[in-house]
């Protein structure tokens, strides 16, 4: 076998492992050896915790919508974290301070990570809860998130964030279908054993387990529930925890984010090398998962030069298929009706996208480049 095919079929077999293999794996370890979590109504003291930086225009909004919560007022407390807001947030809060609030002002601007650390350390309830500013929480989320912890194997719990208007979304079928794939890869991961991460609007933990949060890291999300599973917990899905967002519309905007999320990635890597040895009992599924989708886009790139170079029947169907694949991508960004072919150029784009934000977030990492908060 020449260098070239061997380059081929180690590219596409990593492709296909990331974006196939790896949920077929989590079906079939979910036929042998389903986990299911023994929920219950219980009602441990539970902090609110979040982190905001000049977020006047939302935290009306929240806060309202946290005095709607269905979840015993006196075991529940709010402490929203003001990184050095410039805006009217600190005014914002200082107004709303009540039994249940609890603002913390912090005078300099020092990233989520320090935020959440100093919200971490002021909050005395069982079970803290993380949230962000922008997301409508329903109202029975908390409950459905803390009925989890009923399971003494269960240390920290990520509810679901929905997206308004996803079956409508127009252009953004593409987006809304990884959306639905990344949701039933977690669920899967739940329900045989642990997810990899936690949606980063909703999730709640034992206070007890949490571990401080290096300063600058972007993946609090990940990095806390990781640290918990290492302590032999799991790390569970509960989809009836729901956290409402408008469908991205800004593509330039929801680009931003995704590559924020995948420097985060590799940021994961070096501020917590042990995140790849054994110490982390969830390396197989955090490799399979994060770490294999920011090297598919230079596999795909091999696999398309690596088709140009060779001969031969398999090589040029792949060539066929790979030129047709990535040609339909011009028909979404124009919205040309020509049904099928318009929806596998809307995929044709979104799975680009996802793929130049990885190249990206690869050239942010090498070059040093960081940021200590990106709002998306």
């Amino acid at each position: 076998m020449s260098w070239a095919a061997f380059l081929f079929w180690a590219s596409a077999v990593l492709v296909g492992y990331s974006y196939f293999g790896y949920p077929l794996w989590l079906w079939l370890r979910r036929c042998l050896s389903f986990q299911p979590v023994h929920k219950s109504e219980v009602a441990p003291s539970v902090s609110i915790v979040i982190a905001a930086h000049n977020e006047a225009t939302t935290l009306p909004r929240k806060l309202s919508n946290l005095s709607e919560l269905h979840y015993p007022q006196h075991l529940l407390e709010i402490i929203v974290v003001s990184d050095g807001s410039t805006d009217e947030t600190e005014q914002l809060l200082k107004a709303a301070a009540g039994p249940s609030l609890r603002p913390l002002l912090l005078p300099d601007h020092a990233g989520k990570a320090v935020a959440l650390n100093q919200g971490i350390a002021a909050a005395s309830g069982e079970i803290l809860v993380f949230m962000d500013a922008r997301q409508e929480i329903e109202a029975d989320a908390v409950a459905m998130l803390v009925r989890n912890f009923a399971d003494p194997t269960v240390g920290c719990v990520s509810g679901e964030l929905m997206l308004k208007g996803l079956g409508e979304a127009g252009g953004q079928e593409g987006l809304g279908l990884y959306w639905r794939i990344e949701k039933a890869v977690r669920k899967m991961e739940s329900e045989t054993g642990s997810v990899v991460g936690a949606t980063g609007a909703l999730y709640a933990a034992r206070r007890e387990l949490l571990a401080p949060i290096p300063p600058g890291m972007l993946l609090d999300d990940v990095f806390l529930p990781l640290c918990i599973a290492a302590k032999n917990k799991r790390v569970v899905f509960e989809p009836d925890a729901r956290a409402w967002d408008e469908m991205p519309h800004d593509v330039v905007k929801e680009f931003r984010r995704k590559v924020r999320t995948l420097t985060g990635n590799y940021q994961l890597v070096e501020l917590a090398p042990w995140l790849l040895t054994r110490a982390n009992h969830l390396r197989f599924q955090f490799i399979s998962h994060k770490l294999l989708r920011l090297v598919v886009p230079f596999a795909l790139a091999v696999l398309l030069v690596s088709c140009i170079l060779l001969q031969g029947p398999v090589y040029r169907t792949a060539l066929a298929l790979q030129a047709c694949f990535y040609a339909s991508a011009p028909i979404a960004v124009f919205q040309t009706p020509l049904g099928l072919i318009t929806r596998l150029g809307k995929t044709a784009l979104a799975f680009l996208l996802l793929n130049l934000a990885a190249v990206l977030a690869f050239v942010n990492f090498i070059s040093g480049k960081r940021t200590v908060w990106v709002r998306s």
